[in-house]
């Protein structure tokens, strides 16, 4: 049996971002008994991984008690690898066979290719989600029922909120792109809409709610992380905010437009096949040297036109009907039986 310790982030995206690294160990190590130990916030999404012996959600607490409790709970174990992307104490300090630790790249490169690069991998795994019963029956219990056929009616996603202010497109604009998405004449005509947001959050996306009215699922502050992704799996495309959700929704599987503004899609972006960024015509830059006089600067997003997302969310649902579309003929191809029309 193979005992691994996982330290990976406290913070939600960085955390999703890991999930391709520690999906490769369980793969890599189908023995292994894992012990991960991550932030509160995103510990939800890791109660599922296969071989999960111990989940530490690591809640910050004064004097770096919360470094120490886990000292306390991992140094009786003889570990046979650590993997530590926080570079903490308790990697160095608990007994291992082996360990490795996160290390800043010395280029630029997505934050997703610099974790695989811990245990040297090219190319890097991308971030998957276990998705368990529980989560399931949340998202079962939260979005409209299947219809006659027995099929889910299809919903856009949308994340219209961010742990930073500066990095939210404003909330008129995603309640016009919704309606846009999902009027008569767009890519999804007569879709409903999921809003979803942290609970603390909720008030800014309010707005998007009110303008959405019948038309909205209000999913805000009522899934942690891991009924979040079973409602974005379901989903037939996601817009948001540079954001955690975001992450998940990618990880998903889900087709995902990323806006961003003064963040860096280069190293955050979302990332898989299905994944695509829309920034806005003012260079970040400037955008950032406004955060520089004025840390409170609001409009940072407003450079991302309406037009323009519309567009790459049409284009992205398009590109992905048809890769379903190939599958789905190539299926029916190899079992000859002609692909229905």
């Amino acid at each position: 049996m193979t005992r691994i310790l996982f330290i990976t982030s406290n913070r939600l995206g960085d955390a999703v971002l890991s999930t391709g690294l520690l999906g490769h160990l369980t793969e890599r190590f189908p023995d292994a008994r894992l012990t991960i130990a991550c932030g509160p916030l995103p510990a939800p999404l890791f109660r599922a991984v296969p071989g999960l012996e111990r989940l530490f959600p690591m809640a910050k607490r004064s004097f770096a008690r919360h470094w120490l409790r886990l000292w306390l709970d991992c140094v009786g174990t003889r570990w046979d690898l650590v993997v530590d992307l926080r570079n903490s104490a308790v990697g160095r300090l608990v007994p291992a066979g082996r360990r490795v630790f996160h290390a800043k790249a010395a280029r630029p490169v997505h934050k997703v290719e610099e974790i695989a690069a811990v245990l040297g991998l090219s190319p890097p795994p991308a971030p998957r989600l276990w998705i368990d019963a529980r989560a399931r029956a949340e998202a079962d219990a939260l979005l409209p029922p299947p219809g006659r056929d027995g099929d889910a009616p299809p919903f856009l996603a949308i994340g219209p909120t961010a742990n930073w202010l500066g990095k939210e497109w404003p909330a008129e604009r995603f309640a016009r792109l919704a309606l846009r998405l999902t009027g008569a004449d767009g890519p999804l005509p007569g879709a409903r809409v999921a809003v979803l947001a942290a609970g603390p959050e909720r008030v800014r996306a309010l707005p998007v709610l009110d303008a959405l009215g019948d038309r909205a699922i209000d999913l805000t502050g009522r899934t942690d992380p891991m009924a979040a992704a079973a409602c974005l799996r379901r989903a037939a495309l996601y817009v948001g905010n540079d954001s955690g959700l975001m992450h998940i929704a990618a990880a998903a599987g889900t087709p995902t437009l990323g806006l961003f503004g003064p963040g860096f899609p280069e190293t955050y972006g979302p990332w898989g096949a299905r994944a695509r960024v829309v920034t806005g015509t003012t260079p970040r830059d400037a955008l950032l040297e406004r955060v520089r006089v004025d840390p409170d600067a609001r409009g940072l997003m407003d450079g991302i036109a309406e037009d323009a997302v519309a567009e790459a969310a049409a284009e992205l649902l398009g590109e992905t009907r048809k890769t379903c579309d190939q599958v789905a003929a190539k299926a029916c191809e190899t079992a000859e039986i002609p692909p229905s029309r």
